[in-house]
Parts: structure tokens; C-alpha cells; sequence
């Protein structure tokens, strides 16, 4: 009697202790990214700081100046993580959440030349990357035997670049029904500058009407093949330059829906980045203001003056509708480039374009990041970079484009 007693304690013990062990297992936390100089002067240590241990990880160092981990377990919680400021080293930490874990990358500064390896701290739980100094020429050949990860394949494969089955959408019958009456089926994407006009100059030379070209022919690729029924007119596919009469043309034959126009922002302080979305209204900050006379700028032998308050409050009153719809969708890009694409957001702001004042539809400016700022210059450069932002601009159109329909398909049916 006693043994069988002593046996049931021990298996309710044994309950417990593994439900606790497992609970514990399902909330790992990475608190934060933390860097310091290793203490013998030969490099630098990074240390991810964790409750609990992941199930594994591991390492590569595609480029001298970027080191990219994946550490695999899906109960990763990142929630108020603290990651490291820039540093003498260090330019920038970026996390992206995977179905398996996280991807991240590691950003060092190019003229520092570091070799890396990870391994776990003798306290069983963080991880350790070591940056060892080390030669260019050592370094380089070291990186060459890597293939740098495109997290953005794996951040979309679930659901960003796919509408998702008919019978997905509530209402499908109905909207089926009356879908050719209801379509959200042209968009005019407006690469920014060109030819003649190269933009904002950007870090070591970069220009910014190529960085919109590439991000603006990568947007309509994702649009004709996961939206085959929506027909995408660009303002240009090659280094042309097109001038406001050539833009209105465009935009307003084509009788869009929706009017896009991509561009990259600068500063003379090369720290600040970030993305911003505009639609079109009366400014609201300095900071709007000199954005706006910007990329104003360029039409200035075109147009006589600059668009007053007055003309800006006329246009509102007009075309109210337009620019409801224009915030509306602003917001959504702004939301997948801060949570999806996880770049910093400065916002969804008004302004008074000349390239949206002569567009006769919903229109938004987008301006990617700031060129000057080397990390994010390096960013939009890449090829990598320019499909995280040109799937960000595709999900908030195709978000906006399955609610509109929606809408519409309720409205006939009410009536």
C-alpha cells in the first residue's frame, strides 16, 4: 500500500516537473544583442542574451561586411528585445521571423575586417559570436565559400506574394458574381526620376533613380504573376527621364486605380533612416515641406509655380474620394513596411507633390530609406533589399485590392 502511494506521488512529481520543464521550453527569450571588445584586443565578442537555449543554430559569413545566423526554435519570443546602437564596429542587427525561428543579420562596418564563429556560453543558454581580427585578403577568401540566405524567399513563402484560394474570401459567390464590375484592375507604377534626372545622390555614389527602377520593375513582376487580372503600366522600364506632361499622360489615360510612385530619401546626416509614405495634402511639418521641395524640384522648368495651400485645399475638396483612399492605402504600405518587411517607419505623412497633383486617381509616394545612410543605401542596393520593399508594396496593394472588392460586392448586395 505504502509503495503503490509513494509511486503515484512520484509520477505526479515527475508530471509536473516535465509540464514545467516543457512550458519553460516553449518560452525561450531572446531579451537582447549586446557587443563588447574581447578583453585579449583581438576582436570583438556579440552575445544574444536567452532564457533558455535554443534547439540550434548556426553561422555564415557571406560577405566581409555581413554575418547572417539562423537560430532554430519556433518558440522564440524577441518581445521588447534591445539591440545593440552602432558602434565602431557595428552598423546594424536585424531580426526576421521565420516559421522555424529567426533569421538575422549582422551588419558590420566595411572597414573593419573581422572573422566570425558562434558557439554556446558556459552558461548553457546564450549564444557567442566571436569576431577575430583578420587580413582583407584572408577575409575575402574566407566569405567566398558562402551563399548569403535570402530571408525574404522564406518571410513571404507563407502567405505574402499569394491571394490565397477562392474559398478564402467570405462572400466569394456573391463576388464572383459581379467582380467585372467591381475591379481594382489598373496600376501605374512610377519609378522616380531617370535619365538626365539621377535624384538624391546616396552613399558612395549610388543613385537613386536606380534603386526605384529596380524596386519599381520587382513590384509589377509580383503584380502580373499573383495578380494576373491587374494591368500595370510604368512610367518607365529603362533610365528615361519623363516629364510631368509625360507622367499625367501616363497615369491619367491609363485610368488607373491606383498610382504609385517610388522613391529613396537624403539627408546631410548620415545616420537617419527610415521609410515614409505620402499622400497628398497640405504639409504638416517642416520635415514634410522639405521632402516635398525636393522632389518637386525637378519639374520646376515645367511648372510655373508652386502649388499654394489654395490649390492643394481646391484639389481636396474635388477629389475627396482620392485621397481618403490614398491615406487608406498609405497606411497599409506603412504597416507592411514596419511589421512585415520590419524596416523603421518615420510615418504616413501629407505633402503637396506635383507628381500626385496630377494624377486624377488614388495616388501614394513612397520613399524606400535614406541613400545616404551607408547600412541603408547597402540595403536598397541589394538585390535582397529591393525584394523585401518591392513585397511590402505588393501585400498592402493586394490587401487593399481584396477589401475594396469585398466592400463593393457587400454594397451590391445590400442594395
Amino acid at each position: 500500500m505504502r509503495t503503490s502511494f509513494l509511486f503515484r506521488v512520484l509520477s505526479v512529481l515527475i508530471f509536473f516537473s516535465c509540464s514545467f520543464a516543457s512550458g519553460f521550453a516553449q518560452n525561450t527569450h531572446l531579451q537582447r544583442v549586446s557587443n563588447t571588445a574581447r578583453s585579449d584586443g583581438n576582436g570583438f565578442v556579440v552575445r544574444y542574451h536567452l532564457t533558455a537555449p535554443v534547439d540550434s543554430f548556426d553561422i555564415i559569413q557571406p560577405a566581409p561586411d555581413l554575418i547572417q545566423m539562423t537560430l532554430y526554435d519556433e518558440q522564440i519570443d524577441t518581445t521588447d528585445i534591445t539591440l545593440p546602437e552602432k558602434s565602431e564596429i557595428l552598423n546594424e542587427v536585424r531580426l526576421y521571423k521565420l516559421a522555424y525561428g529567426y533569421g538575422i543579420d549582422i551588419y558590420l562596418d566595411e572597414n573593419t575586417y573581422l572573422k566570425s564563429n558562434a558557439y554556446l556560453d558556459q552558461n548553457g543558454k546564450d549564444i557567442l559570436v566571436n569576431l577575430s581580427n583578420s587580413s582583407q585578403l584572408e577575409l575575402e577568401r574566407y566569405s567566398q565559400q558562402f551563399l548569403a540566405k535570402n530571408w525574404y524567399e522564406e518571410i513571404v513563402s507563407e502567405d505574402a506574394l499569394s491571394v490565397g484560394p477562392p474559398d478564402s474570401i467570405p462572400g466569394q459567390e456573391l463576388y464572383e458574381t459581379v467582380k467585372d464590375k467591381l475591379r481594382f484592375d489598373k496600376i501605374v507604377i512610377d519609378p522616380g526620376h531617370g535619365g538626365e534626372d539621377p535624384g538624391s545622390i546616396g552613399h558612395k555614389g549610388v543613385k537613386e533613380k536606380d534603386i526605384t527602377l529596380a524596386v519599381g520593375l520587382k513590384l509589377g513582376a509580383y503584380i502580373e504573376e499573383h495578380l494576373p487580372e491587374v494591368e500595370v503600366v510604368y512610367t518607365r522600364t529603362d533610365d528615361s527621364y519623363l516629364g510631368l506632361a509625360e507622367l499625367g499622360h501616363f497615369a491619367n489615360l491609363a485610368e488607373g486605380d491606383l498610382y504609385v510612385s517610388i522613391h529613396c530619401n537624403s539627408f546631410h546626416n548620415q545616420y537617419v533612416r527610415g521609410a515614409e509614405v505620402y499622400f497628398l495634402g497640405l504639409h504638416k511639418s517642416d520635415a514634410s515641406f522639405e521632402v516635398m521641395k525636393r522632389e518637386n524640384s525637378v519639374f520646376r522648368n515645367e511648372v510655373d509655380r508652386d502649388l499654394t495651400e489654395e490649390d492643394l485645399l481646391v484639389y481636396e475638396l474635388a477629389h475627396s474620394g482620392y485621397i481618403s483612399t490614398s491615406e487608406k492605402i498609405a497606411y497599409m504600405i506603412e504597416d507592411q513596411f514596419k511589421n512585415r518587411a520590419q524596416r523603421k517607419s518615420r510615418g504616413v505623412k501629407q505633402a503637396g507633390f506635383q507628381v500626385l497633383f496630377e494624377a486624377s486617381m488614388p495616388a501614394v509616394l513612397v520613399e524606400l530609406g535614406f541613400i545616404t545612410n551607408p547600412a541603408e543605401q547597402r540595403f536598397l542596393s541589394s538585390d535582397y533589399g529591393q525584394s523585401i520593399m518591392a513585397s511590402a508594396l505588393f501585400r498592402a496593394i493586394r490587401d487593399y485590392k481584396v477589401e475594396y472588392e469585398k466592400k463593393q460586392a457587400y454594397n451590391v448586395s445590400s442594395n
